[in-house]
């Protein structure tokens, strides 16, 4: 049901003061209301039972501009962290606001792959404790073995343990050093019926990564610099569960990704929940290929990534008429 203008600010005085820890005279300053407008908004949020961070996304979900990203975007459901000032980093926003939608979209018996990258270690990380019955949560790639807390099994793991859940490792790397090696261990039966139950999977959660220096494949070792710069020459546009996409979200036909252990984009559309959370703008030419090739039905962002999504979105429909 959707959130009369009226209920508002009871919303947004709410997430301020219970998701980010506002004082109540922040609040009132942030909102331009009275501080006893606050303590009196506050108090009916908590009668009516709305002072959750789960109810509370609510309101970005009934955002204008959410539903017209979806309707531009052909998605199932957009929500959009606004750009706060007093954060001094307004990622934040969005990792809160998508940890309760993740939250909000798992059910009891669910099986939830999860992939890699700071974007969702951060979001595990800040994710409330829930006890949901009978959730699986599976790794999606080969793990890497850099010493970063955002590698594959972490994330699994952590988001495993916030959800009171089983979840299941990959054992195996996520890039082997020839395509031979990766073929055969493919074809290993644990790590092949792994993979294979990639599928069924209920929900999907992962971000989508750039390929430049910084990337993680980088950082990580993976690839060097030089040889992502080669495969962005190629044709590379992104980065989502370890492999890496073209422009029209397609696996690239290159050594690498032949040598990945990873579930197959296939398996990964078929995915009925698949949420993509994106937290930096530079990120966009990355998003925009993972949305052209069907690998994200659910979308978190922030306010400016949203803008830019919307306009691109209305140039390509202009070009196209």
């Amino acid at each position: 049901m959707a959130i009369r203008p009226a209920e508002q600010l009871i919303h947004k005085a709410a997430w301020l003061y219970y998701a980010h820890g506002l004082r109540q005279d922040e609040v009132a300053n942030q909102l331009n209301i009275s501080r006893a407008s606050v303590a009196m908004y506050l108090r009916k949020a908590r009668e009516t039972g709305i002072v959750n961070i789960s109810t509370s996304t609510q309101l970005f979900t009934d955002d204008v501009m959410a539903r017209r990203l979806e309707d531009a975007l052909k998605l199932d459901a957009v929500w959009i962290a606004p750009e706060n000032a007093y954060l001094a980093d307004p990622s934040t926003d969005i990792a809160v606001l998508a940890a309760s939608v993740f939250l909000e979209l798992v059910g009891k018996g669910d099986r939830i792959g999860v992939a890699w990258g700071r974007t969702i270690y951060t979001i595990a990380d800040i994710m409330s404790y829930a006890d949901l019955q009978d959730v699986t949560v599976v790794q999606l790639c080969g793990n890497l073995g850099a010493p970063y807390s955002y590698r594959p099994d972490q994330c699994t793991m952590e988001i495993a343990r916030r959800l009171n859940a089983k979840g299941l490792n990959f054992y195996a790397p996520l890039v082997l050093s020839t395509e031979e090696l990766a073929h055969g261990l493919r074809a290993e039966p644990v790590i092949r019926d792994q993979l294979a139950g990639i599928s069924d999977c209920d929900l999907a959660l992962y971000s989508i990564g750039a390929v430049d220096a910084d990337s993680h494949l980088v950082k990580c070792g993976a690839l060097t610099a030089a040889e992502m710069a080669a495969l962005r020459r190629e044709g590379a546009a992104g980065v989502i569960a370890g492999q890496i996409i073209d422009a029209r979200g397609e696996l690239l036909d290159c050594s690498y990704n032949r040598r990945v252990i990873s579930a197959g984009l296939a398996s990964l559309r078929v995915i009925g929940k698949r949420l993509m959370v994106v937290q930096e703008d530079s990120k966009f030419e990355p998003l925009l290929a993972a949305i052209a090739g069907g690998l994200c039905t659910h979308l978190v962002v922030g306010a400016h990534m949203a803008q830019r999504l919307l306009d691109h979105a209305g140039t390509s429909a202009e070009k196209a008429s």
